[in-house]
């Protein structure tokens, strides 16, 4: 059992697992109870685990597809009974697994509110003092009046999410809610979620975007196989399964921009006009090496001087965006970074709601070898991601001399 440091345990799990049992043929289930011969395979989705939760804390779960996360939020959020163990929750549970699951098609979204409302232990007064702010957030108007099978599988999520993030739960469980939906309602999602974040909720946070893991969580529970492969502090758990992926299948990256009249054009994305505009984008980028601006450059090791110009459309309803820049190796592992936020830089817009920013890097200290560079624009505190523009260039590093590695450190030597 492990004791995460923080006050009152809301959640207990005590060697809790969950098996299926599968058989080959029907007749074998019955064959099983009338001879008392094992006929069935036993498949573990979940080997027991021990896991202690705080109030307040924020866990991530990460793993591949099959790991069994889906297994431990469900059993968490009670849509799962456990085959072995002992669970304990204290406090209400609303979880976004499968987002409208437990919508009944037939039935409008008004009543579906007081259906699933009346499913969470609300009374009908608490799901009528609740539900004005739940069709507000959802945005759906007057669909709530028709049936839910007429909805699209937006206003779907968007109804599910707003009923689960407002019925006032202790213990919210989030599965890959924040990379759903379109740019306005991801980022109101992100600041919901961020509510109750410094609200001092507890949250599972279930997801493959190891930087919102990372950024988002107080510890990391990574999953493989149905056991725990790791627990701890989310540099070092994201480190490790970040490592474990990179060994276990080699990336294969989408062809890169060649030396044709398209590589020789700078990356630029045009948005949408500023009245339309919903969120913010990326106008323009601008990759210059030694002065010339192109898509593919000769760079070389320790000389070179990179400039990333970066263009951005805010938008007067949110804060002004932040910047990040990411460079790939061959192999799709990331050499390096930098943000905006991280460093302290303030980006500004002007009366037409654009801005821009410039990252340079001097002497390139990358050795030889082919790199690729992404652009991200991030919310203010460069958490969520609005966009991300990818292979803005191409650059192809030679050097001098015999150095090995990726990087050239600086270094000085002294004869003794």
């Amino acid at each position: 059992m492990v004791d995460s440091g923080f006050g009152n345990k809301v959640i207990s799990l005590i060697g809790v697992g969950k098996s299926y049992r599968s058989y080959t043929r029907d007749i074998d289930r019955a064959l099983e109870i009338l001879t008392g011969k094992v006929r069935h395979y036993q498949y573990d989705a979940l080997q027991p685990l021990s896991l202690q939760v705080a109030k307040g804390e924020v866990i991530g779960v990460v793993g591949k597809n099959g790991a069994g996360k889906s297994t431990l939020l469900k059993l968490l959020a009670g849509t799962l009974q456990p085959s072995s163990g002992q669970l304990e929750i204290n406090g209400r549970v609303s979880a976004i697994l499968e987002l409208g699951a437990s919508f009944h098609p037939e039935m409008t979204g008004h009543d579906n509110v007081y259906l699933t409302c009346a499913i969470q232990g609300l009374s009908r007064q608490e799901t009528a003092a609740a539900y004005e702010a739940i069709v507000n957030f959802a945005g759906i108007g007057e669909f709530m009046q028709r049936p839910v099978k007429t909805y699209s599988s937006g206003m779907v999520m968007r109804l599910a999410f707003a009923i689960a993030t407002h019925v006032d739960p202790d213990i919210l469980i989030i599965d890959e809610a924040l990379s759903v939906g379109d740019g306005v309602f991801a980022r109101r999602s992100f600041d919901r979620i961020m509510e109750f974040r410094q609200a001092g909720k507890t949250i599972f946070f279930c997801s493959h975007s190891l930087y919102q893991v990372e950024a988002l969580c107080d510890r990391v529970l990574w999953l493989d196989g149905g056991r725990v492969r790791a627990e701890g502090a989310p540099a070092k758990v994201i480190t490790a399964y970040g490592d474990f992926l990179q060994q276990e299948s080699a990336i294969v990256q989408p062809p890169l921009v060649t030396a044709t009249a398209e590589a020789a054009s700078t990356a630029t994305t045009v948005a949408t006009p500023v009245a339309a505009q919903a969120v913010p984008r990326v106008m323009a980028v601008k990759v210059r090496v030694d002065g010339t601006e192109a898509r593919v450059h000769a760079v070389q090791s320790g000389k070179s001087r990179i400039e990333v110009e970066v263009r951005f459309l805010s938008v007067a309803a949110l804060p002004v965006p932040s910047v990040g820049l990411v460079i790939l190796g061959g192999d799709g592992r990331y050499v390096a970074s930098m943000g905006t936020v991280n460093d302290g830089i303030a980006l500004r817009a002007g009366a037409d709601l654009t801005g821009s920013v410039m990252v340079t890097l001097p002497d390139f200290p990358l050795l030889k070898g082919c790199y690729v560079i992404e652009v991200y624009l991030l919310c203010e505190q460069g958490l969520h991601i609005y966009e991300r523009v990818r292979q803005v260039a191409e650059l192809n590093v030679e050097q001098r001399g015999l150095e090995l590695g990726i990087v050239t450190l600086p270094h000085q030597w002294q004869v003794l």
